[in-house]
């Protein structure tokens, strides 16, 4: 006898589970919105030198705006790149060349003479593109040329506040509950991500999107623990998976606001102020029963317990389970209550230990494989909306495929798998030359949808092989990880200027190493969630 006993006594997954798991995972609509946002709001657009009043320099030398138009007039103020089709971004002639307008001079006798022309950098800022988008942080702030290397640091930023609301919220919420420190991230992410829209400069909008990543973890974290808390144990997988695809979803919406606003600034508010209203409604959410009880708030658990029997259309059972029943369902897991756990409970045990090392390897690899390829959409040469739409596209047949292994095949062989076969397809695309781009393309949306069903099921694993006494404090811990690689997958792009392949053979690497120590966690398929440490001890 345990709790999960007593959820299927008020109707299993009756009305209130799925107006509960519904109301959650609505906000993971714009949850993709806020990881895979700096792909817009940080786009970088096309740009060269700004050059001043070229055309009246140009008048002055007879060329008119019929004789030449005004990208050919550029030529005669800004050297090509070194490829020689391009015009350079981040340099511009001393003196303006008119003769490079003559029509006899080939590209290849300008390049030739390219090191005898006097260059230098842009004095007056830079004219960008506005076919692609309209303003971003880099075209607002120039973090182009030698400052392009801040706008990575902007999404590196995002992600530590992640991985520091990961550590912060996973043990606040052991301690105060799901619910309060849910409704708490709502507010923080609709408040401090409208500012962020209002950001005067890009160290102040740098601190406003930390603190965004933190309340994004908090979201996270307290969304899959009400949900598992509140659920039997053979729907886990069904929910697990289907609240997914509502991320997954979420990926074509950014497209879609990102493509008809075209503004970093619309686009920052399109995507945060939402929360306001998530904030509302989340007042709804009945509090963890296994949290009360485990908390010694007994008598709040069985009334949030008789609410849940009424909404599934079981009065009865209202009196039928009293206090003396619920104390009885959890007496092993009351008892251990009386005791206080810390993060070191992760590892003092044997089972516990090695569920944490192995989850911690796994956590890392997916995210870092995750965002190596969806946070730089700009290299595949693709619209960059229609290539958001088709790796949100691409999750969709992954993770029903996942839904599907995690049913019949368990969660540890579906984690596994997922990880070698991405890692494959990584590898796969090395040997891919560049110029054959539709391939290069299938093959890294192939690898993101493997990526994305890992992330399906190290949520809801994870969430299985933790007690409720300690679950929040280790999704904190293991998904600490998480971030830490989703941090550094940006910084390893930095080393395709020694090796093109490099940032590739890490990603997959990462992977495969990742695919073979999830082979090793316990499975916790058609298993009753553990409460107590003791329960993980004796099962696995």
């Amino acid at each position: 006898m345990g709790f999960a006993d007593l959820l299927n006594d008020v109707g299993g997954f009756g009305r209130f589970q799925w107006i509960h798991v519904t109301l959650l995972s609505i906000p993971g609509l714009l949850m993709a919105s806020q990881n895979l946002l700096n792909n817009f709001t940080a786009g970088m657009p096309g740009h060269h030198c700004t050059i001043p009043n070229r055309t009246s320099i140009a008048s002055s030398q007879n060329i008119s705006q019929s004789e030449v138009d005004d990208r050919e007039l550029l030529r005669a103020f800004i050297p090509m790149d070194a490829s020689g089709t391009k015009l350079s971004k981040c340099t511009r002639y001393v003196e303006p060349q008119w003769h490079l307008l003559e029509s006899n001079v080939s590209v290849i006798g300008h390049q030739a003479n390219f090191s005898e022309l006097e260059t230098e950098i842009c004095l007056d800022g830079w004219t960008y593109d506005k076919s692609e988008f309209l303003s971003t942080v880099v075209s607002e702030w120039d973090l182009v040329c030698t400052l392009r290397p801040m706008k990575q640091m902007s999404q590196t930023i995002y992600m530590g506040g992640v991985l520091a609301g990961a550590v912060i919220f996973g043990g606040l919420s052991d301690r105060f509950g799901r619910k309060a420190l849910l409704i708490w991230s709502y507010f923080q992410l609709a408040t401090l991500g409208t500012c962020t829209a209002f950001s005067p400069s890009f160290m102040t909008y740098c601190i406003f999107r930390f603190m965004t990543g933190m309340a994004v973890s908090g979201v996270i974290l307290n969304t899959v623990s009400l949900k598992v808390e509140w659920i039997p144990t053979m729907s886990r997988t069904l929910v697990g998976t289907l609240s997914s695809f509502f991320f997954t979803f979420g990926q074509m919406v950014l497209a879609g606001i990102a493509h008809s606003l075209r503004d970093w600034r619309k686009l920052q508010m399109a995507v945060c102020a939402p929360f306001f209203l998530f904030f509302l409604y989340s007042w709804w959410y009945s509090e963890s029963a296994r949290w009360l009880v485990l908390n010694r708030r007994s008598d709040e658990a069985l009334k949030h317990i008789h609410r849940v029997a009424r909404i599934n259309r079981k009065p009865e059972m209202v009196e039928k389970i009293t206090m003396e029943v619920l104390e009885c369902h959890m007496h092993k897991e009351v008892q251990s209550s009386k005791t206080t756990h810390t993060a070191y409970d992760l590892i003092r045990t044997t089972v516990m230990r090695r569920i944490s090392l192995c989850l911690m390897v796994v956590w890392f690899s997916t995210s870092f494989a995750y965002y190596g390829l969806a946070m730089d959409l700009q290299k595949f040469g693709v619209n960059i909306y229609l290539i958001q739409i088709i790796f949100g596209l691409v999750d969709f047949p992954a993770k029903l495929v996942a839904l599907g292994s995690l049913t019949f095949l368990g969660r540890r062989i579906t984690q596994g798998t997922c990880l070698l076969m991405s890692a494959l397809m990584i590898f796969t695309n090395i040997f891919v030359p560049t110029d054959m781009q539709s391939i290069r393309t299938t093959l890294a949306c192939l690898g993101k949808a493997f990526t994305s069903a890992s992330f399906t099921c190290i949520y809801l694993f994870t969430g299985e092989l933790y007690p409720t006494v300690i679950r929040q404090t280790g999704m904190g811990f293991t998904s600490t990880m998480s971030r830490v690689g989703s941090m550094a997958a940006p910084a390893v792009l930095i080393m395709e200027e020694m090796l093109p392949a490099l940032p590739s053979m890490i990603y997959g690497g990462a992977a495969v190493v990742a695919g073979i120590i999830a082979f090793f966690l316990p499975e916790t398929l058609n298993i009753p969630l553990p409460d107590t440490i003791e329960d993980v001890e004796e099962k696995w």
